[in-house]
């Protein structure tokens, strides 16, 4: 019967394990920080990297920008160690930025030439704007090369209320800037109330403050009476030796 259970217990824990290690490699992809960004706004977003393998380090990231909403400014931050290169395409349809007319958009990022080990990940910022406003996302399909040649390509798009594809996209959501969390007048409300309770705490420090002051100066005037007390107590007792000698 002890057998029985302590089998039934190494299943749980092994089945248990299972799920913990493919939820593990299911979150390990490449993403983009911030998750949403607002619509019309310039945002810096961050690919990060990790590596997924245990016997290869990761080379090389392509990470393709949508023409079907193309963006005026890209601006890749420098990162140390990595080489870089911006490629612009000519565009089908011109776009308007700042009253100019642009023919062309950069398409497609690639850093090379670092390494990210195993265990580790990296991060690859880029500023880029105006974020377009008709339309709800926007994707960044990526290719992630390896030093084994393996090329892992990350390209499906999540659909929602669908599970996870095995290799999702990263995806930048788009909102307008007043549904976006801590924007417009939620800003100001939590600007208030945390001049509100930092007015509160600062108060409730000061009454913490007297009433400490008021406890020592308590303790400081019971300690002296009980060492006047003792005193009286012990001149009484001499007093009455003496009486009686």
């Amino acid at each position: 019967m002890k057998t029985s259970h302590r089998r039934v217990a190494t299943a749980g824990v092994l089945a248990a394990s299972a799920v913990l290690v493919a939820a593990g490699t299911a979150s390990a992809h490449v993403s983009v920080e911030p998750e949403e960004a607002a619509k019309g706004d310039y945002s810096t977003v961050t690919f990060k990297v990790p590596n997924e393998r245990d016997d290869a380090s990761t080379v090389k990231l392509e990470v393709n920008l949508p023409t079907g909403h193309p963006l005026a400014s890209v601006m890749p931050q420098p990162v140390p160690g990595w080489d870089v290169k911006v490629t612009k395409s000519k565009l089908d349809k011109p776009i308007e930025s700042h009253g100019e007319k642009l023919t062309e958009a950069v398409t497609k990022i690639t850093w090379s030439g670092g390494k990210i080990e195993p265990g580790q990940f990296q991060q690859f910022p880029v500023s880029m704007g105006q974020l377009p406003e008709d339309t709800g996302q926007l994707v960044f399909k990526s290719l992630q090369t390896y030093d084994s040649k393996e090329v892992v390509r990350w390209i499906e798009e999540p659909k929602e209320g669908a599970a996870e594809p095995e290799h999702p996209a990263p995806v930048l959501k788009l909102a307008a800037a007043d549904e976006q969390t801590g924007s417009g007048s939620d800003a100001k409300n939590g600007e208030n109330s945390g001049n509100s309770q930092a007015g509160e705490k600062t108060e409730n420090a000061a009454d913490s403050s007297d009433s400490d002051g008021a406890d020592t100066t308590a303790r400081v005037l019971g300690v002296i009476g009980i060492v006047v007390g003792v005193a009286g107590v012990a001149f009484g007792v001499l007093a009455g030796r003496r009486r009686s000698a």
